[in-house]
C-alpha cells in the first residue's frame, strides 16, 4: 500500500512538471506570435510614463486628475506647437542640407575609391587596397564600394520598415512605420484617460493574497521607468548639445541636424553613435576631409563622455543595469523583436530584471537581501514620487 502510494505521489509530480512544461511552452509561442504588439504596448506605456510626469506634478500641488491630465496634455501640445513655429523651418532646411551633403559624401568617397582602384602606383603602394575590395566582395556579394552603399541603404530602410511590419503584414515601409507609431499615439491616449484602472484590472488577474505584491511590482516599475525616462531625456539634451556645438566649431553646415541626430541616436545604447557617426563622416568628405578624424574625436569622444561619466552620475540612483547586460540584451532584443527591440531594450531589461528579482529571486527563492535594480525600497512600501 504505501508502494503504491509513493508510485502515486511520484506520478503525480512527473505530471505536474509535464503540464507546467506544456504551459510554459504554448505561452512563449503565444508570446513570439504577439511580440512586436507586445513592444508597441511597451512603447506606449513609456509614453503614458512621460505624459504622467507633469500630472503627478499638478496632482501633488492639490489639483485633481482630470483637470491635471487636459492641462498637461495641453500644454505639452502647446510647447510642441510652439517649438515647430519658432525651429522647425530652419531645423527642416537644416537636414535638407544634411540630407544633400550626404549624398554627396557619399558620391565622393565611391570616386575617390574608384580612381584609387584604377591607380596602379596607389596598389602597389598599398597593398590593403586589393585584400579590401576582395572583403568586399566575398563577404557582401557585391562588385564595387556604391553597390555596398546602396545596399546599405536599402538595408537600414528596411529596418525602419520593421518597426510595424509585423503588425499588419500588408502594409510596410513608411506607411508601416507610421502606422505603429500612430497605434502607440492611440494606446498611450486610452491608457492615459484612466491609468488606474487598467492597473486595477491587471492586478486582479492575479489571487488575492498576492494582489499588494503585485501592485508593489507595478509601482516599482513605474517608478524606475520614470527616473530612466528623466535621466534619459537629460542625457539626450547633453549630447545633442555637445555634438552640435562641435560640428559647428568645425565648420560643417548642418551642424544643428548632426547634434539633433546625435542626440536621438544616444536613446540606443551602444549602437547610437555608430548611426550619429555615419552621417557626420559623409558630410565631413563632402566638406571638410581633412576634419575627418576631429569628426570621429567629437562623435565617440561624446560617446565615451555620456557612457562612462554623465550617465552613471544621471542613473546612479535609477536603472543603472551592467553594460554586457545591455549589450547582450540587445543583441537578444534585435534577433527577436528588430528594430524597435533595440531601441526599447533598456526599459525592457529593466522590468525583466525587477520581474526576476522581486518574483523568482524573493518570493520563489525567498532570498530578501538580494540587491535590487534602481532605487531600493522596502518591501511592502510605495516608492515616494518623483
Amino acid at each position: 500500500m504505501a508502494r503504491f502510494s509513493v508510485r502515486d505521489s511520484v506520478s503525480g509530480q512527473i505530471t505536474r512538471w509535464v503540464l507546467i512544461a506544456l504551459v510554459a511552452v504554448v505561452l512563449l509561442i503565444a508570446v513570439w506570435e504577439v511580440r512586436t504588439t507586445l513592444l508597441l504596448v511597451l512603447a506606449s506605456v513609456i509614453m503614458v510614463v512621460l505624459f504622467t510626469m507633469p500630472i503627478r506634478f499638478l496632482m501633488r500641488r492639490g489639483m485633481r486628475r482630470t483637470p491635471a491630465t487636459i492641462l498637461s496634455v495641453l500644454g505639452i501640445l502647446g510647447i510642441l506647437v510652439l517649438l515647430a513655429m519658432l525651429a522647425l523651418p530652419s531645423l527642416m532646411q537644416q537636414f535638407t542640407v544634411l540630407a544633400q551633403l550626404v549624398q554627396d559624401g557619399v558620391a565622393k568617397v565611391v570616386d575617390q575609391w574608384e580612381s584609387v582602384q584604377q591607380d596602379p602606383t596607389l596598389r602597389e603602394q598599398f597593398p590593403f587596397i586589393a585584400s579590401l575590395q576582395d572583403f568586399v566582395r566575398n563577404t557582401f556579394q557585391l562588385e564595387n564600394l556604391e553597390e555596398l552603399f546602396a545596399e546599405l541603404t536599402r538595408q537600414l530602410g528596411g529596418a525602419l520598415g520593421e518597426l510595424g511590419g509585423s503588425v499588419l503584414p500588408v502594409v510596410s515601409g513608411v506607411a508601416s512605420t507610421l502606422l505603429s507609431i500612430i497605434i502607440v499615439i492611440f494606446l498611450s491616449l486610452y491608457l492615459l484617460t484612466d491609468a488606474q484602472a487598467y492597473e486595477d484590472g491587471l492586478i486582479k488577474l492575479f489571487p488575492l493574497g498576492y494582489r499588494d505584491r503585485v501592485r508593489f511590482i507595478i509601482d516599482r516599475i513605474d517608478f524606475n521607468l520614470r527616473l530612466w525616462l528623466q535621466g534619459q531625456l537629460l542625457l539626450m539634451l547633453i549630447v545633442g548639445v555637445a555634438s552640435g556645438i562641435g560640428m559647428a566649431l568645425l565648420g560643417l553646415t548642418p551642424a544643428v541636424a548632426l547634434g539633433v541626430l546625435a542626440g536621438v541616436f544616444s536613446f540606443v545604447p551602444n549602437f547610437g553613435p555608430l548611426g550619429a557617426l555615419v552621417p557626420s563622416l559623409a558630410v565631413g568628405f563632402a566638406q571638410a576631409p581633412d576634419k575627418i578624424f576631429w569628426i570621429i574625436l567629437i562623435v565617440y569622444g561624446t560617446s565615451f563622455l555620456q557612457s562612462q561619466i554623465i550617465a552613471p552620475l544621471i542613473f546612479k540612483e535609477s536603472i543603472n543595469l551592467p553594460p554586457v547586460l545591455v549589450l547582450v540584451g540587445q543583441i537578444f532584443a534585435a534577433v527577436f523583436f528588430g528594430f524597435l527591440g533595440i531601441m526599447l531594450a533598456v526599459p525592457l531589461i529593466a522590468i525583466l530584471v525587477i520581474i526576476v528579482q522581486e518574483v523568482y529571486v524573493k518570493d520563489v527563492l525567498g532570498d530578501r537581501t538580494a540587491a535590487a535594480v534602481g532605487v531600493p525600497v522596502e518591501d511592502g512600501l510605495m516608492p515616494d514620487e518623483v
